[in-house]
């Protein structure tokens, strides 16, 4: 393990960034995300989650696919070239790290059918993961297996009293960590680490969200057709505006549309983010086939904690992040669909 005071951690921002594009949590334009790293550049690093999550570095909201160019009635098609840039991302949390995982199993999983353009972003881009402190009010990680005190990644670090501490976790770790080692003096000890980790696992077992845990027993796929048919799920869409903000937020929702633009002499083919909870999404010659807002809405958390465990092994599409929590403007939110369809009355 080693370790630099966090007065000196531009020294480390330097040493990564020699490596390639470096990555952290900037505040700009009244929000907190994932930035390109530049000195002077207003890092929050105590920040426990980003507005956006790291999901956008590696399934951006946008992004070109194919060009198709004319030339008389000659057509080329020109396709887009896989992301090969090395790059790293620092301060990444423990549920945006499961987030990855979780979008992994969607564009990764299958051989015959990967996204080429996820996976040249994941093999080239090197998480370095911040542990939490203490969590957020809104933060509920822990229901789904997320340690916010161990986070996985290729380098797991802690601030603790003005020290960052930082250990490789894989192969591409350690050869950052040989990059900063010039940077960064060795820790022969643990135990301030060990004390902050445990600080942080006792703060979320005494956070508001808690007890959601035991909501979960009542998901996954284990009645499918009672879930689906639950009575609650109207009352419960009821105050939904179909405004897509906790798509957009989520570090898991991997929904996109395939869209062309004439640019005059030519054709860019792209793809970019789209909702469940839109009226047009999935929307075909025939119509759309969840046409009402309680379809569009019950489908979203059907997916995230029923369809998704279903077919992935039990794993469920939500990480317990909270930013849909924090970020609804009419605060409906996936915790209060667990509790309420999960048989607990809500908090």
């Amino acid at each position: 393990m080693l370790k630099i005071l966090m007065s000196d951690i531009g020294r480390l921002f330097e040493r990564l960034s020699s490596v390639g594009t470096l990555y952290l949590p900037i505040e700009g334009g009244g929000q907190t995300a994932f930035a390109p790293w530049r000195a002077g550049a207003d890092v929050q690093l105590d920040r426990v989650n980003t507005d956006l999550s790291v999901k956008g570095l590696f399934f951006p909201q946008t992004e070109d696919i194919a060009f198709f160019k004319r030339e008389g009635k000659k057509i080329s098609v020109l396709p887009s070239s896989d992301p090969d840039e090395p790059f790293a991302v620092f301060g990444v949390r423990a549920c945006d790290v499961r987030g990855l995982e979780v979008l992994d199993k969607v564009f990764l999983d299958d051989p015959a059918h990967m996204d080429t353009f996820y996976k040249g972003r994941r093999e080239n881009g090197a998480l370095i993961a911040l542990a939490c402190s203490s969590p957020a009010e809104t933060c509920f990680c822990g229901a789904f297996g997320v340690d916010l005190a161990e986070p996985s990644g290729d380098v797991a670090a802690w601030i603790v009293d003005n020290t960052l501490y930082w250990e490789a976790k894989t192969q591409r770790g350690e050869r950052l960590t040989e990059a900063v080692r010039p940077v960064m003096a060795e820790q022969s000890g643990t135990s301030a680490v060990d004390a902050s980790k445990k600080a942080a696992r006792d703060a979320l077992a005494a956070a508001p969200l808690a007890s959601l845990k035991d909501s979960l027993s009542a998901w996954g796929a284990n009645d499918m057709l009672t879930l689906f048919s639950s009575p609650l799920w109207a009352n419960l869409s009821m105050s939904c505006v179909g405004c897509g903000t906790c798509t957009y937020v989520c570090p898991t929702c991997q929904c996109y549309d395939v869209q062309d633009f004439d640019t005059g002499h030519g054709v860019t083919r792209f793809r970019c983010w789209d909702s469940c909870m839109y009226s047009d999404f999935t929307l075909m010659a025939s119509g759309n086939p969840r046409k009402t807002q309680l379809e569009r809405f019950r489908q979203r958390f059907m997916h995230k904690l029923v369809y998704f465990p279903e077919k992935y092994g039990g794993m469920f599409s939500c990480t317990g992040c909270g930013r849909c929590l924090s970020k609804c403007p009419v605060s409906m939110n996936i915790a209060k669909v667990i509790k309420a369809v999960g048989g607990v009355e809500n908090g």
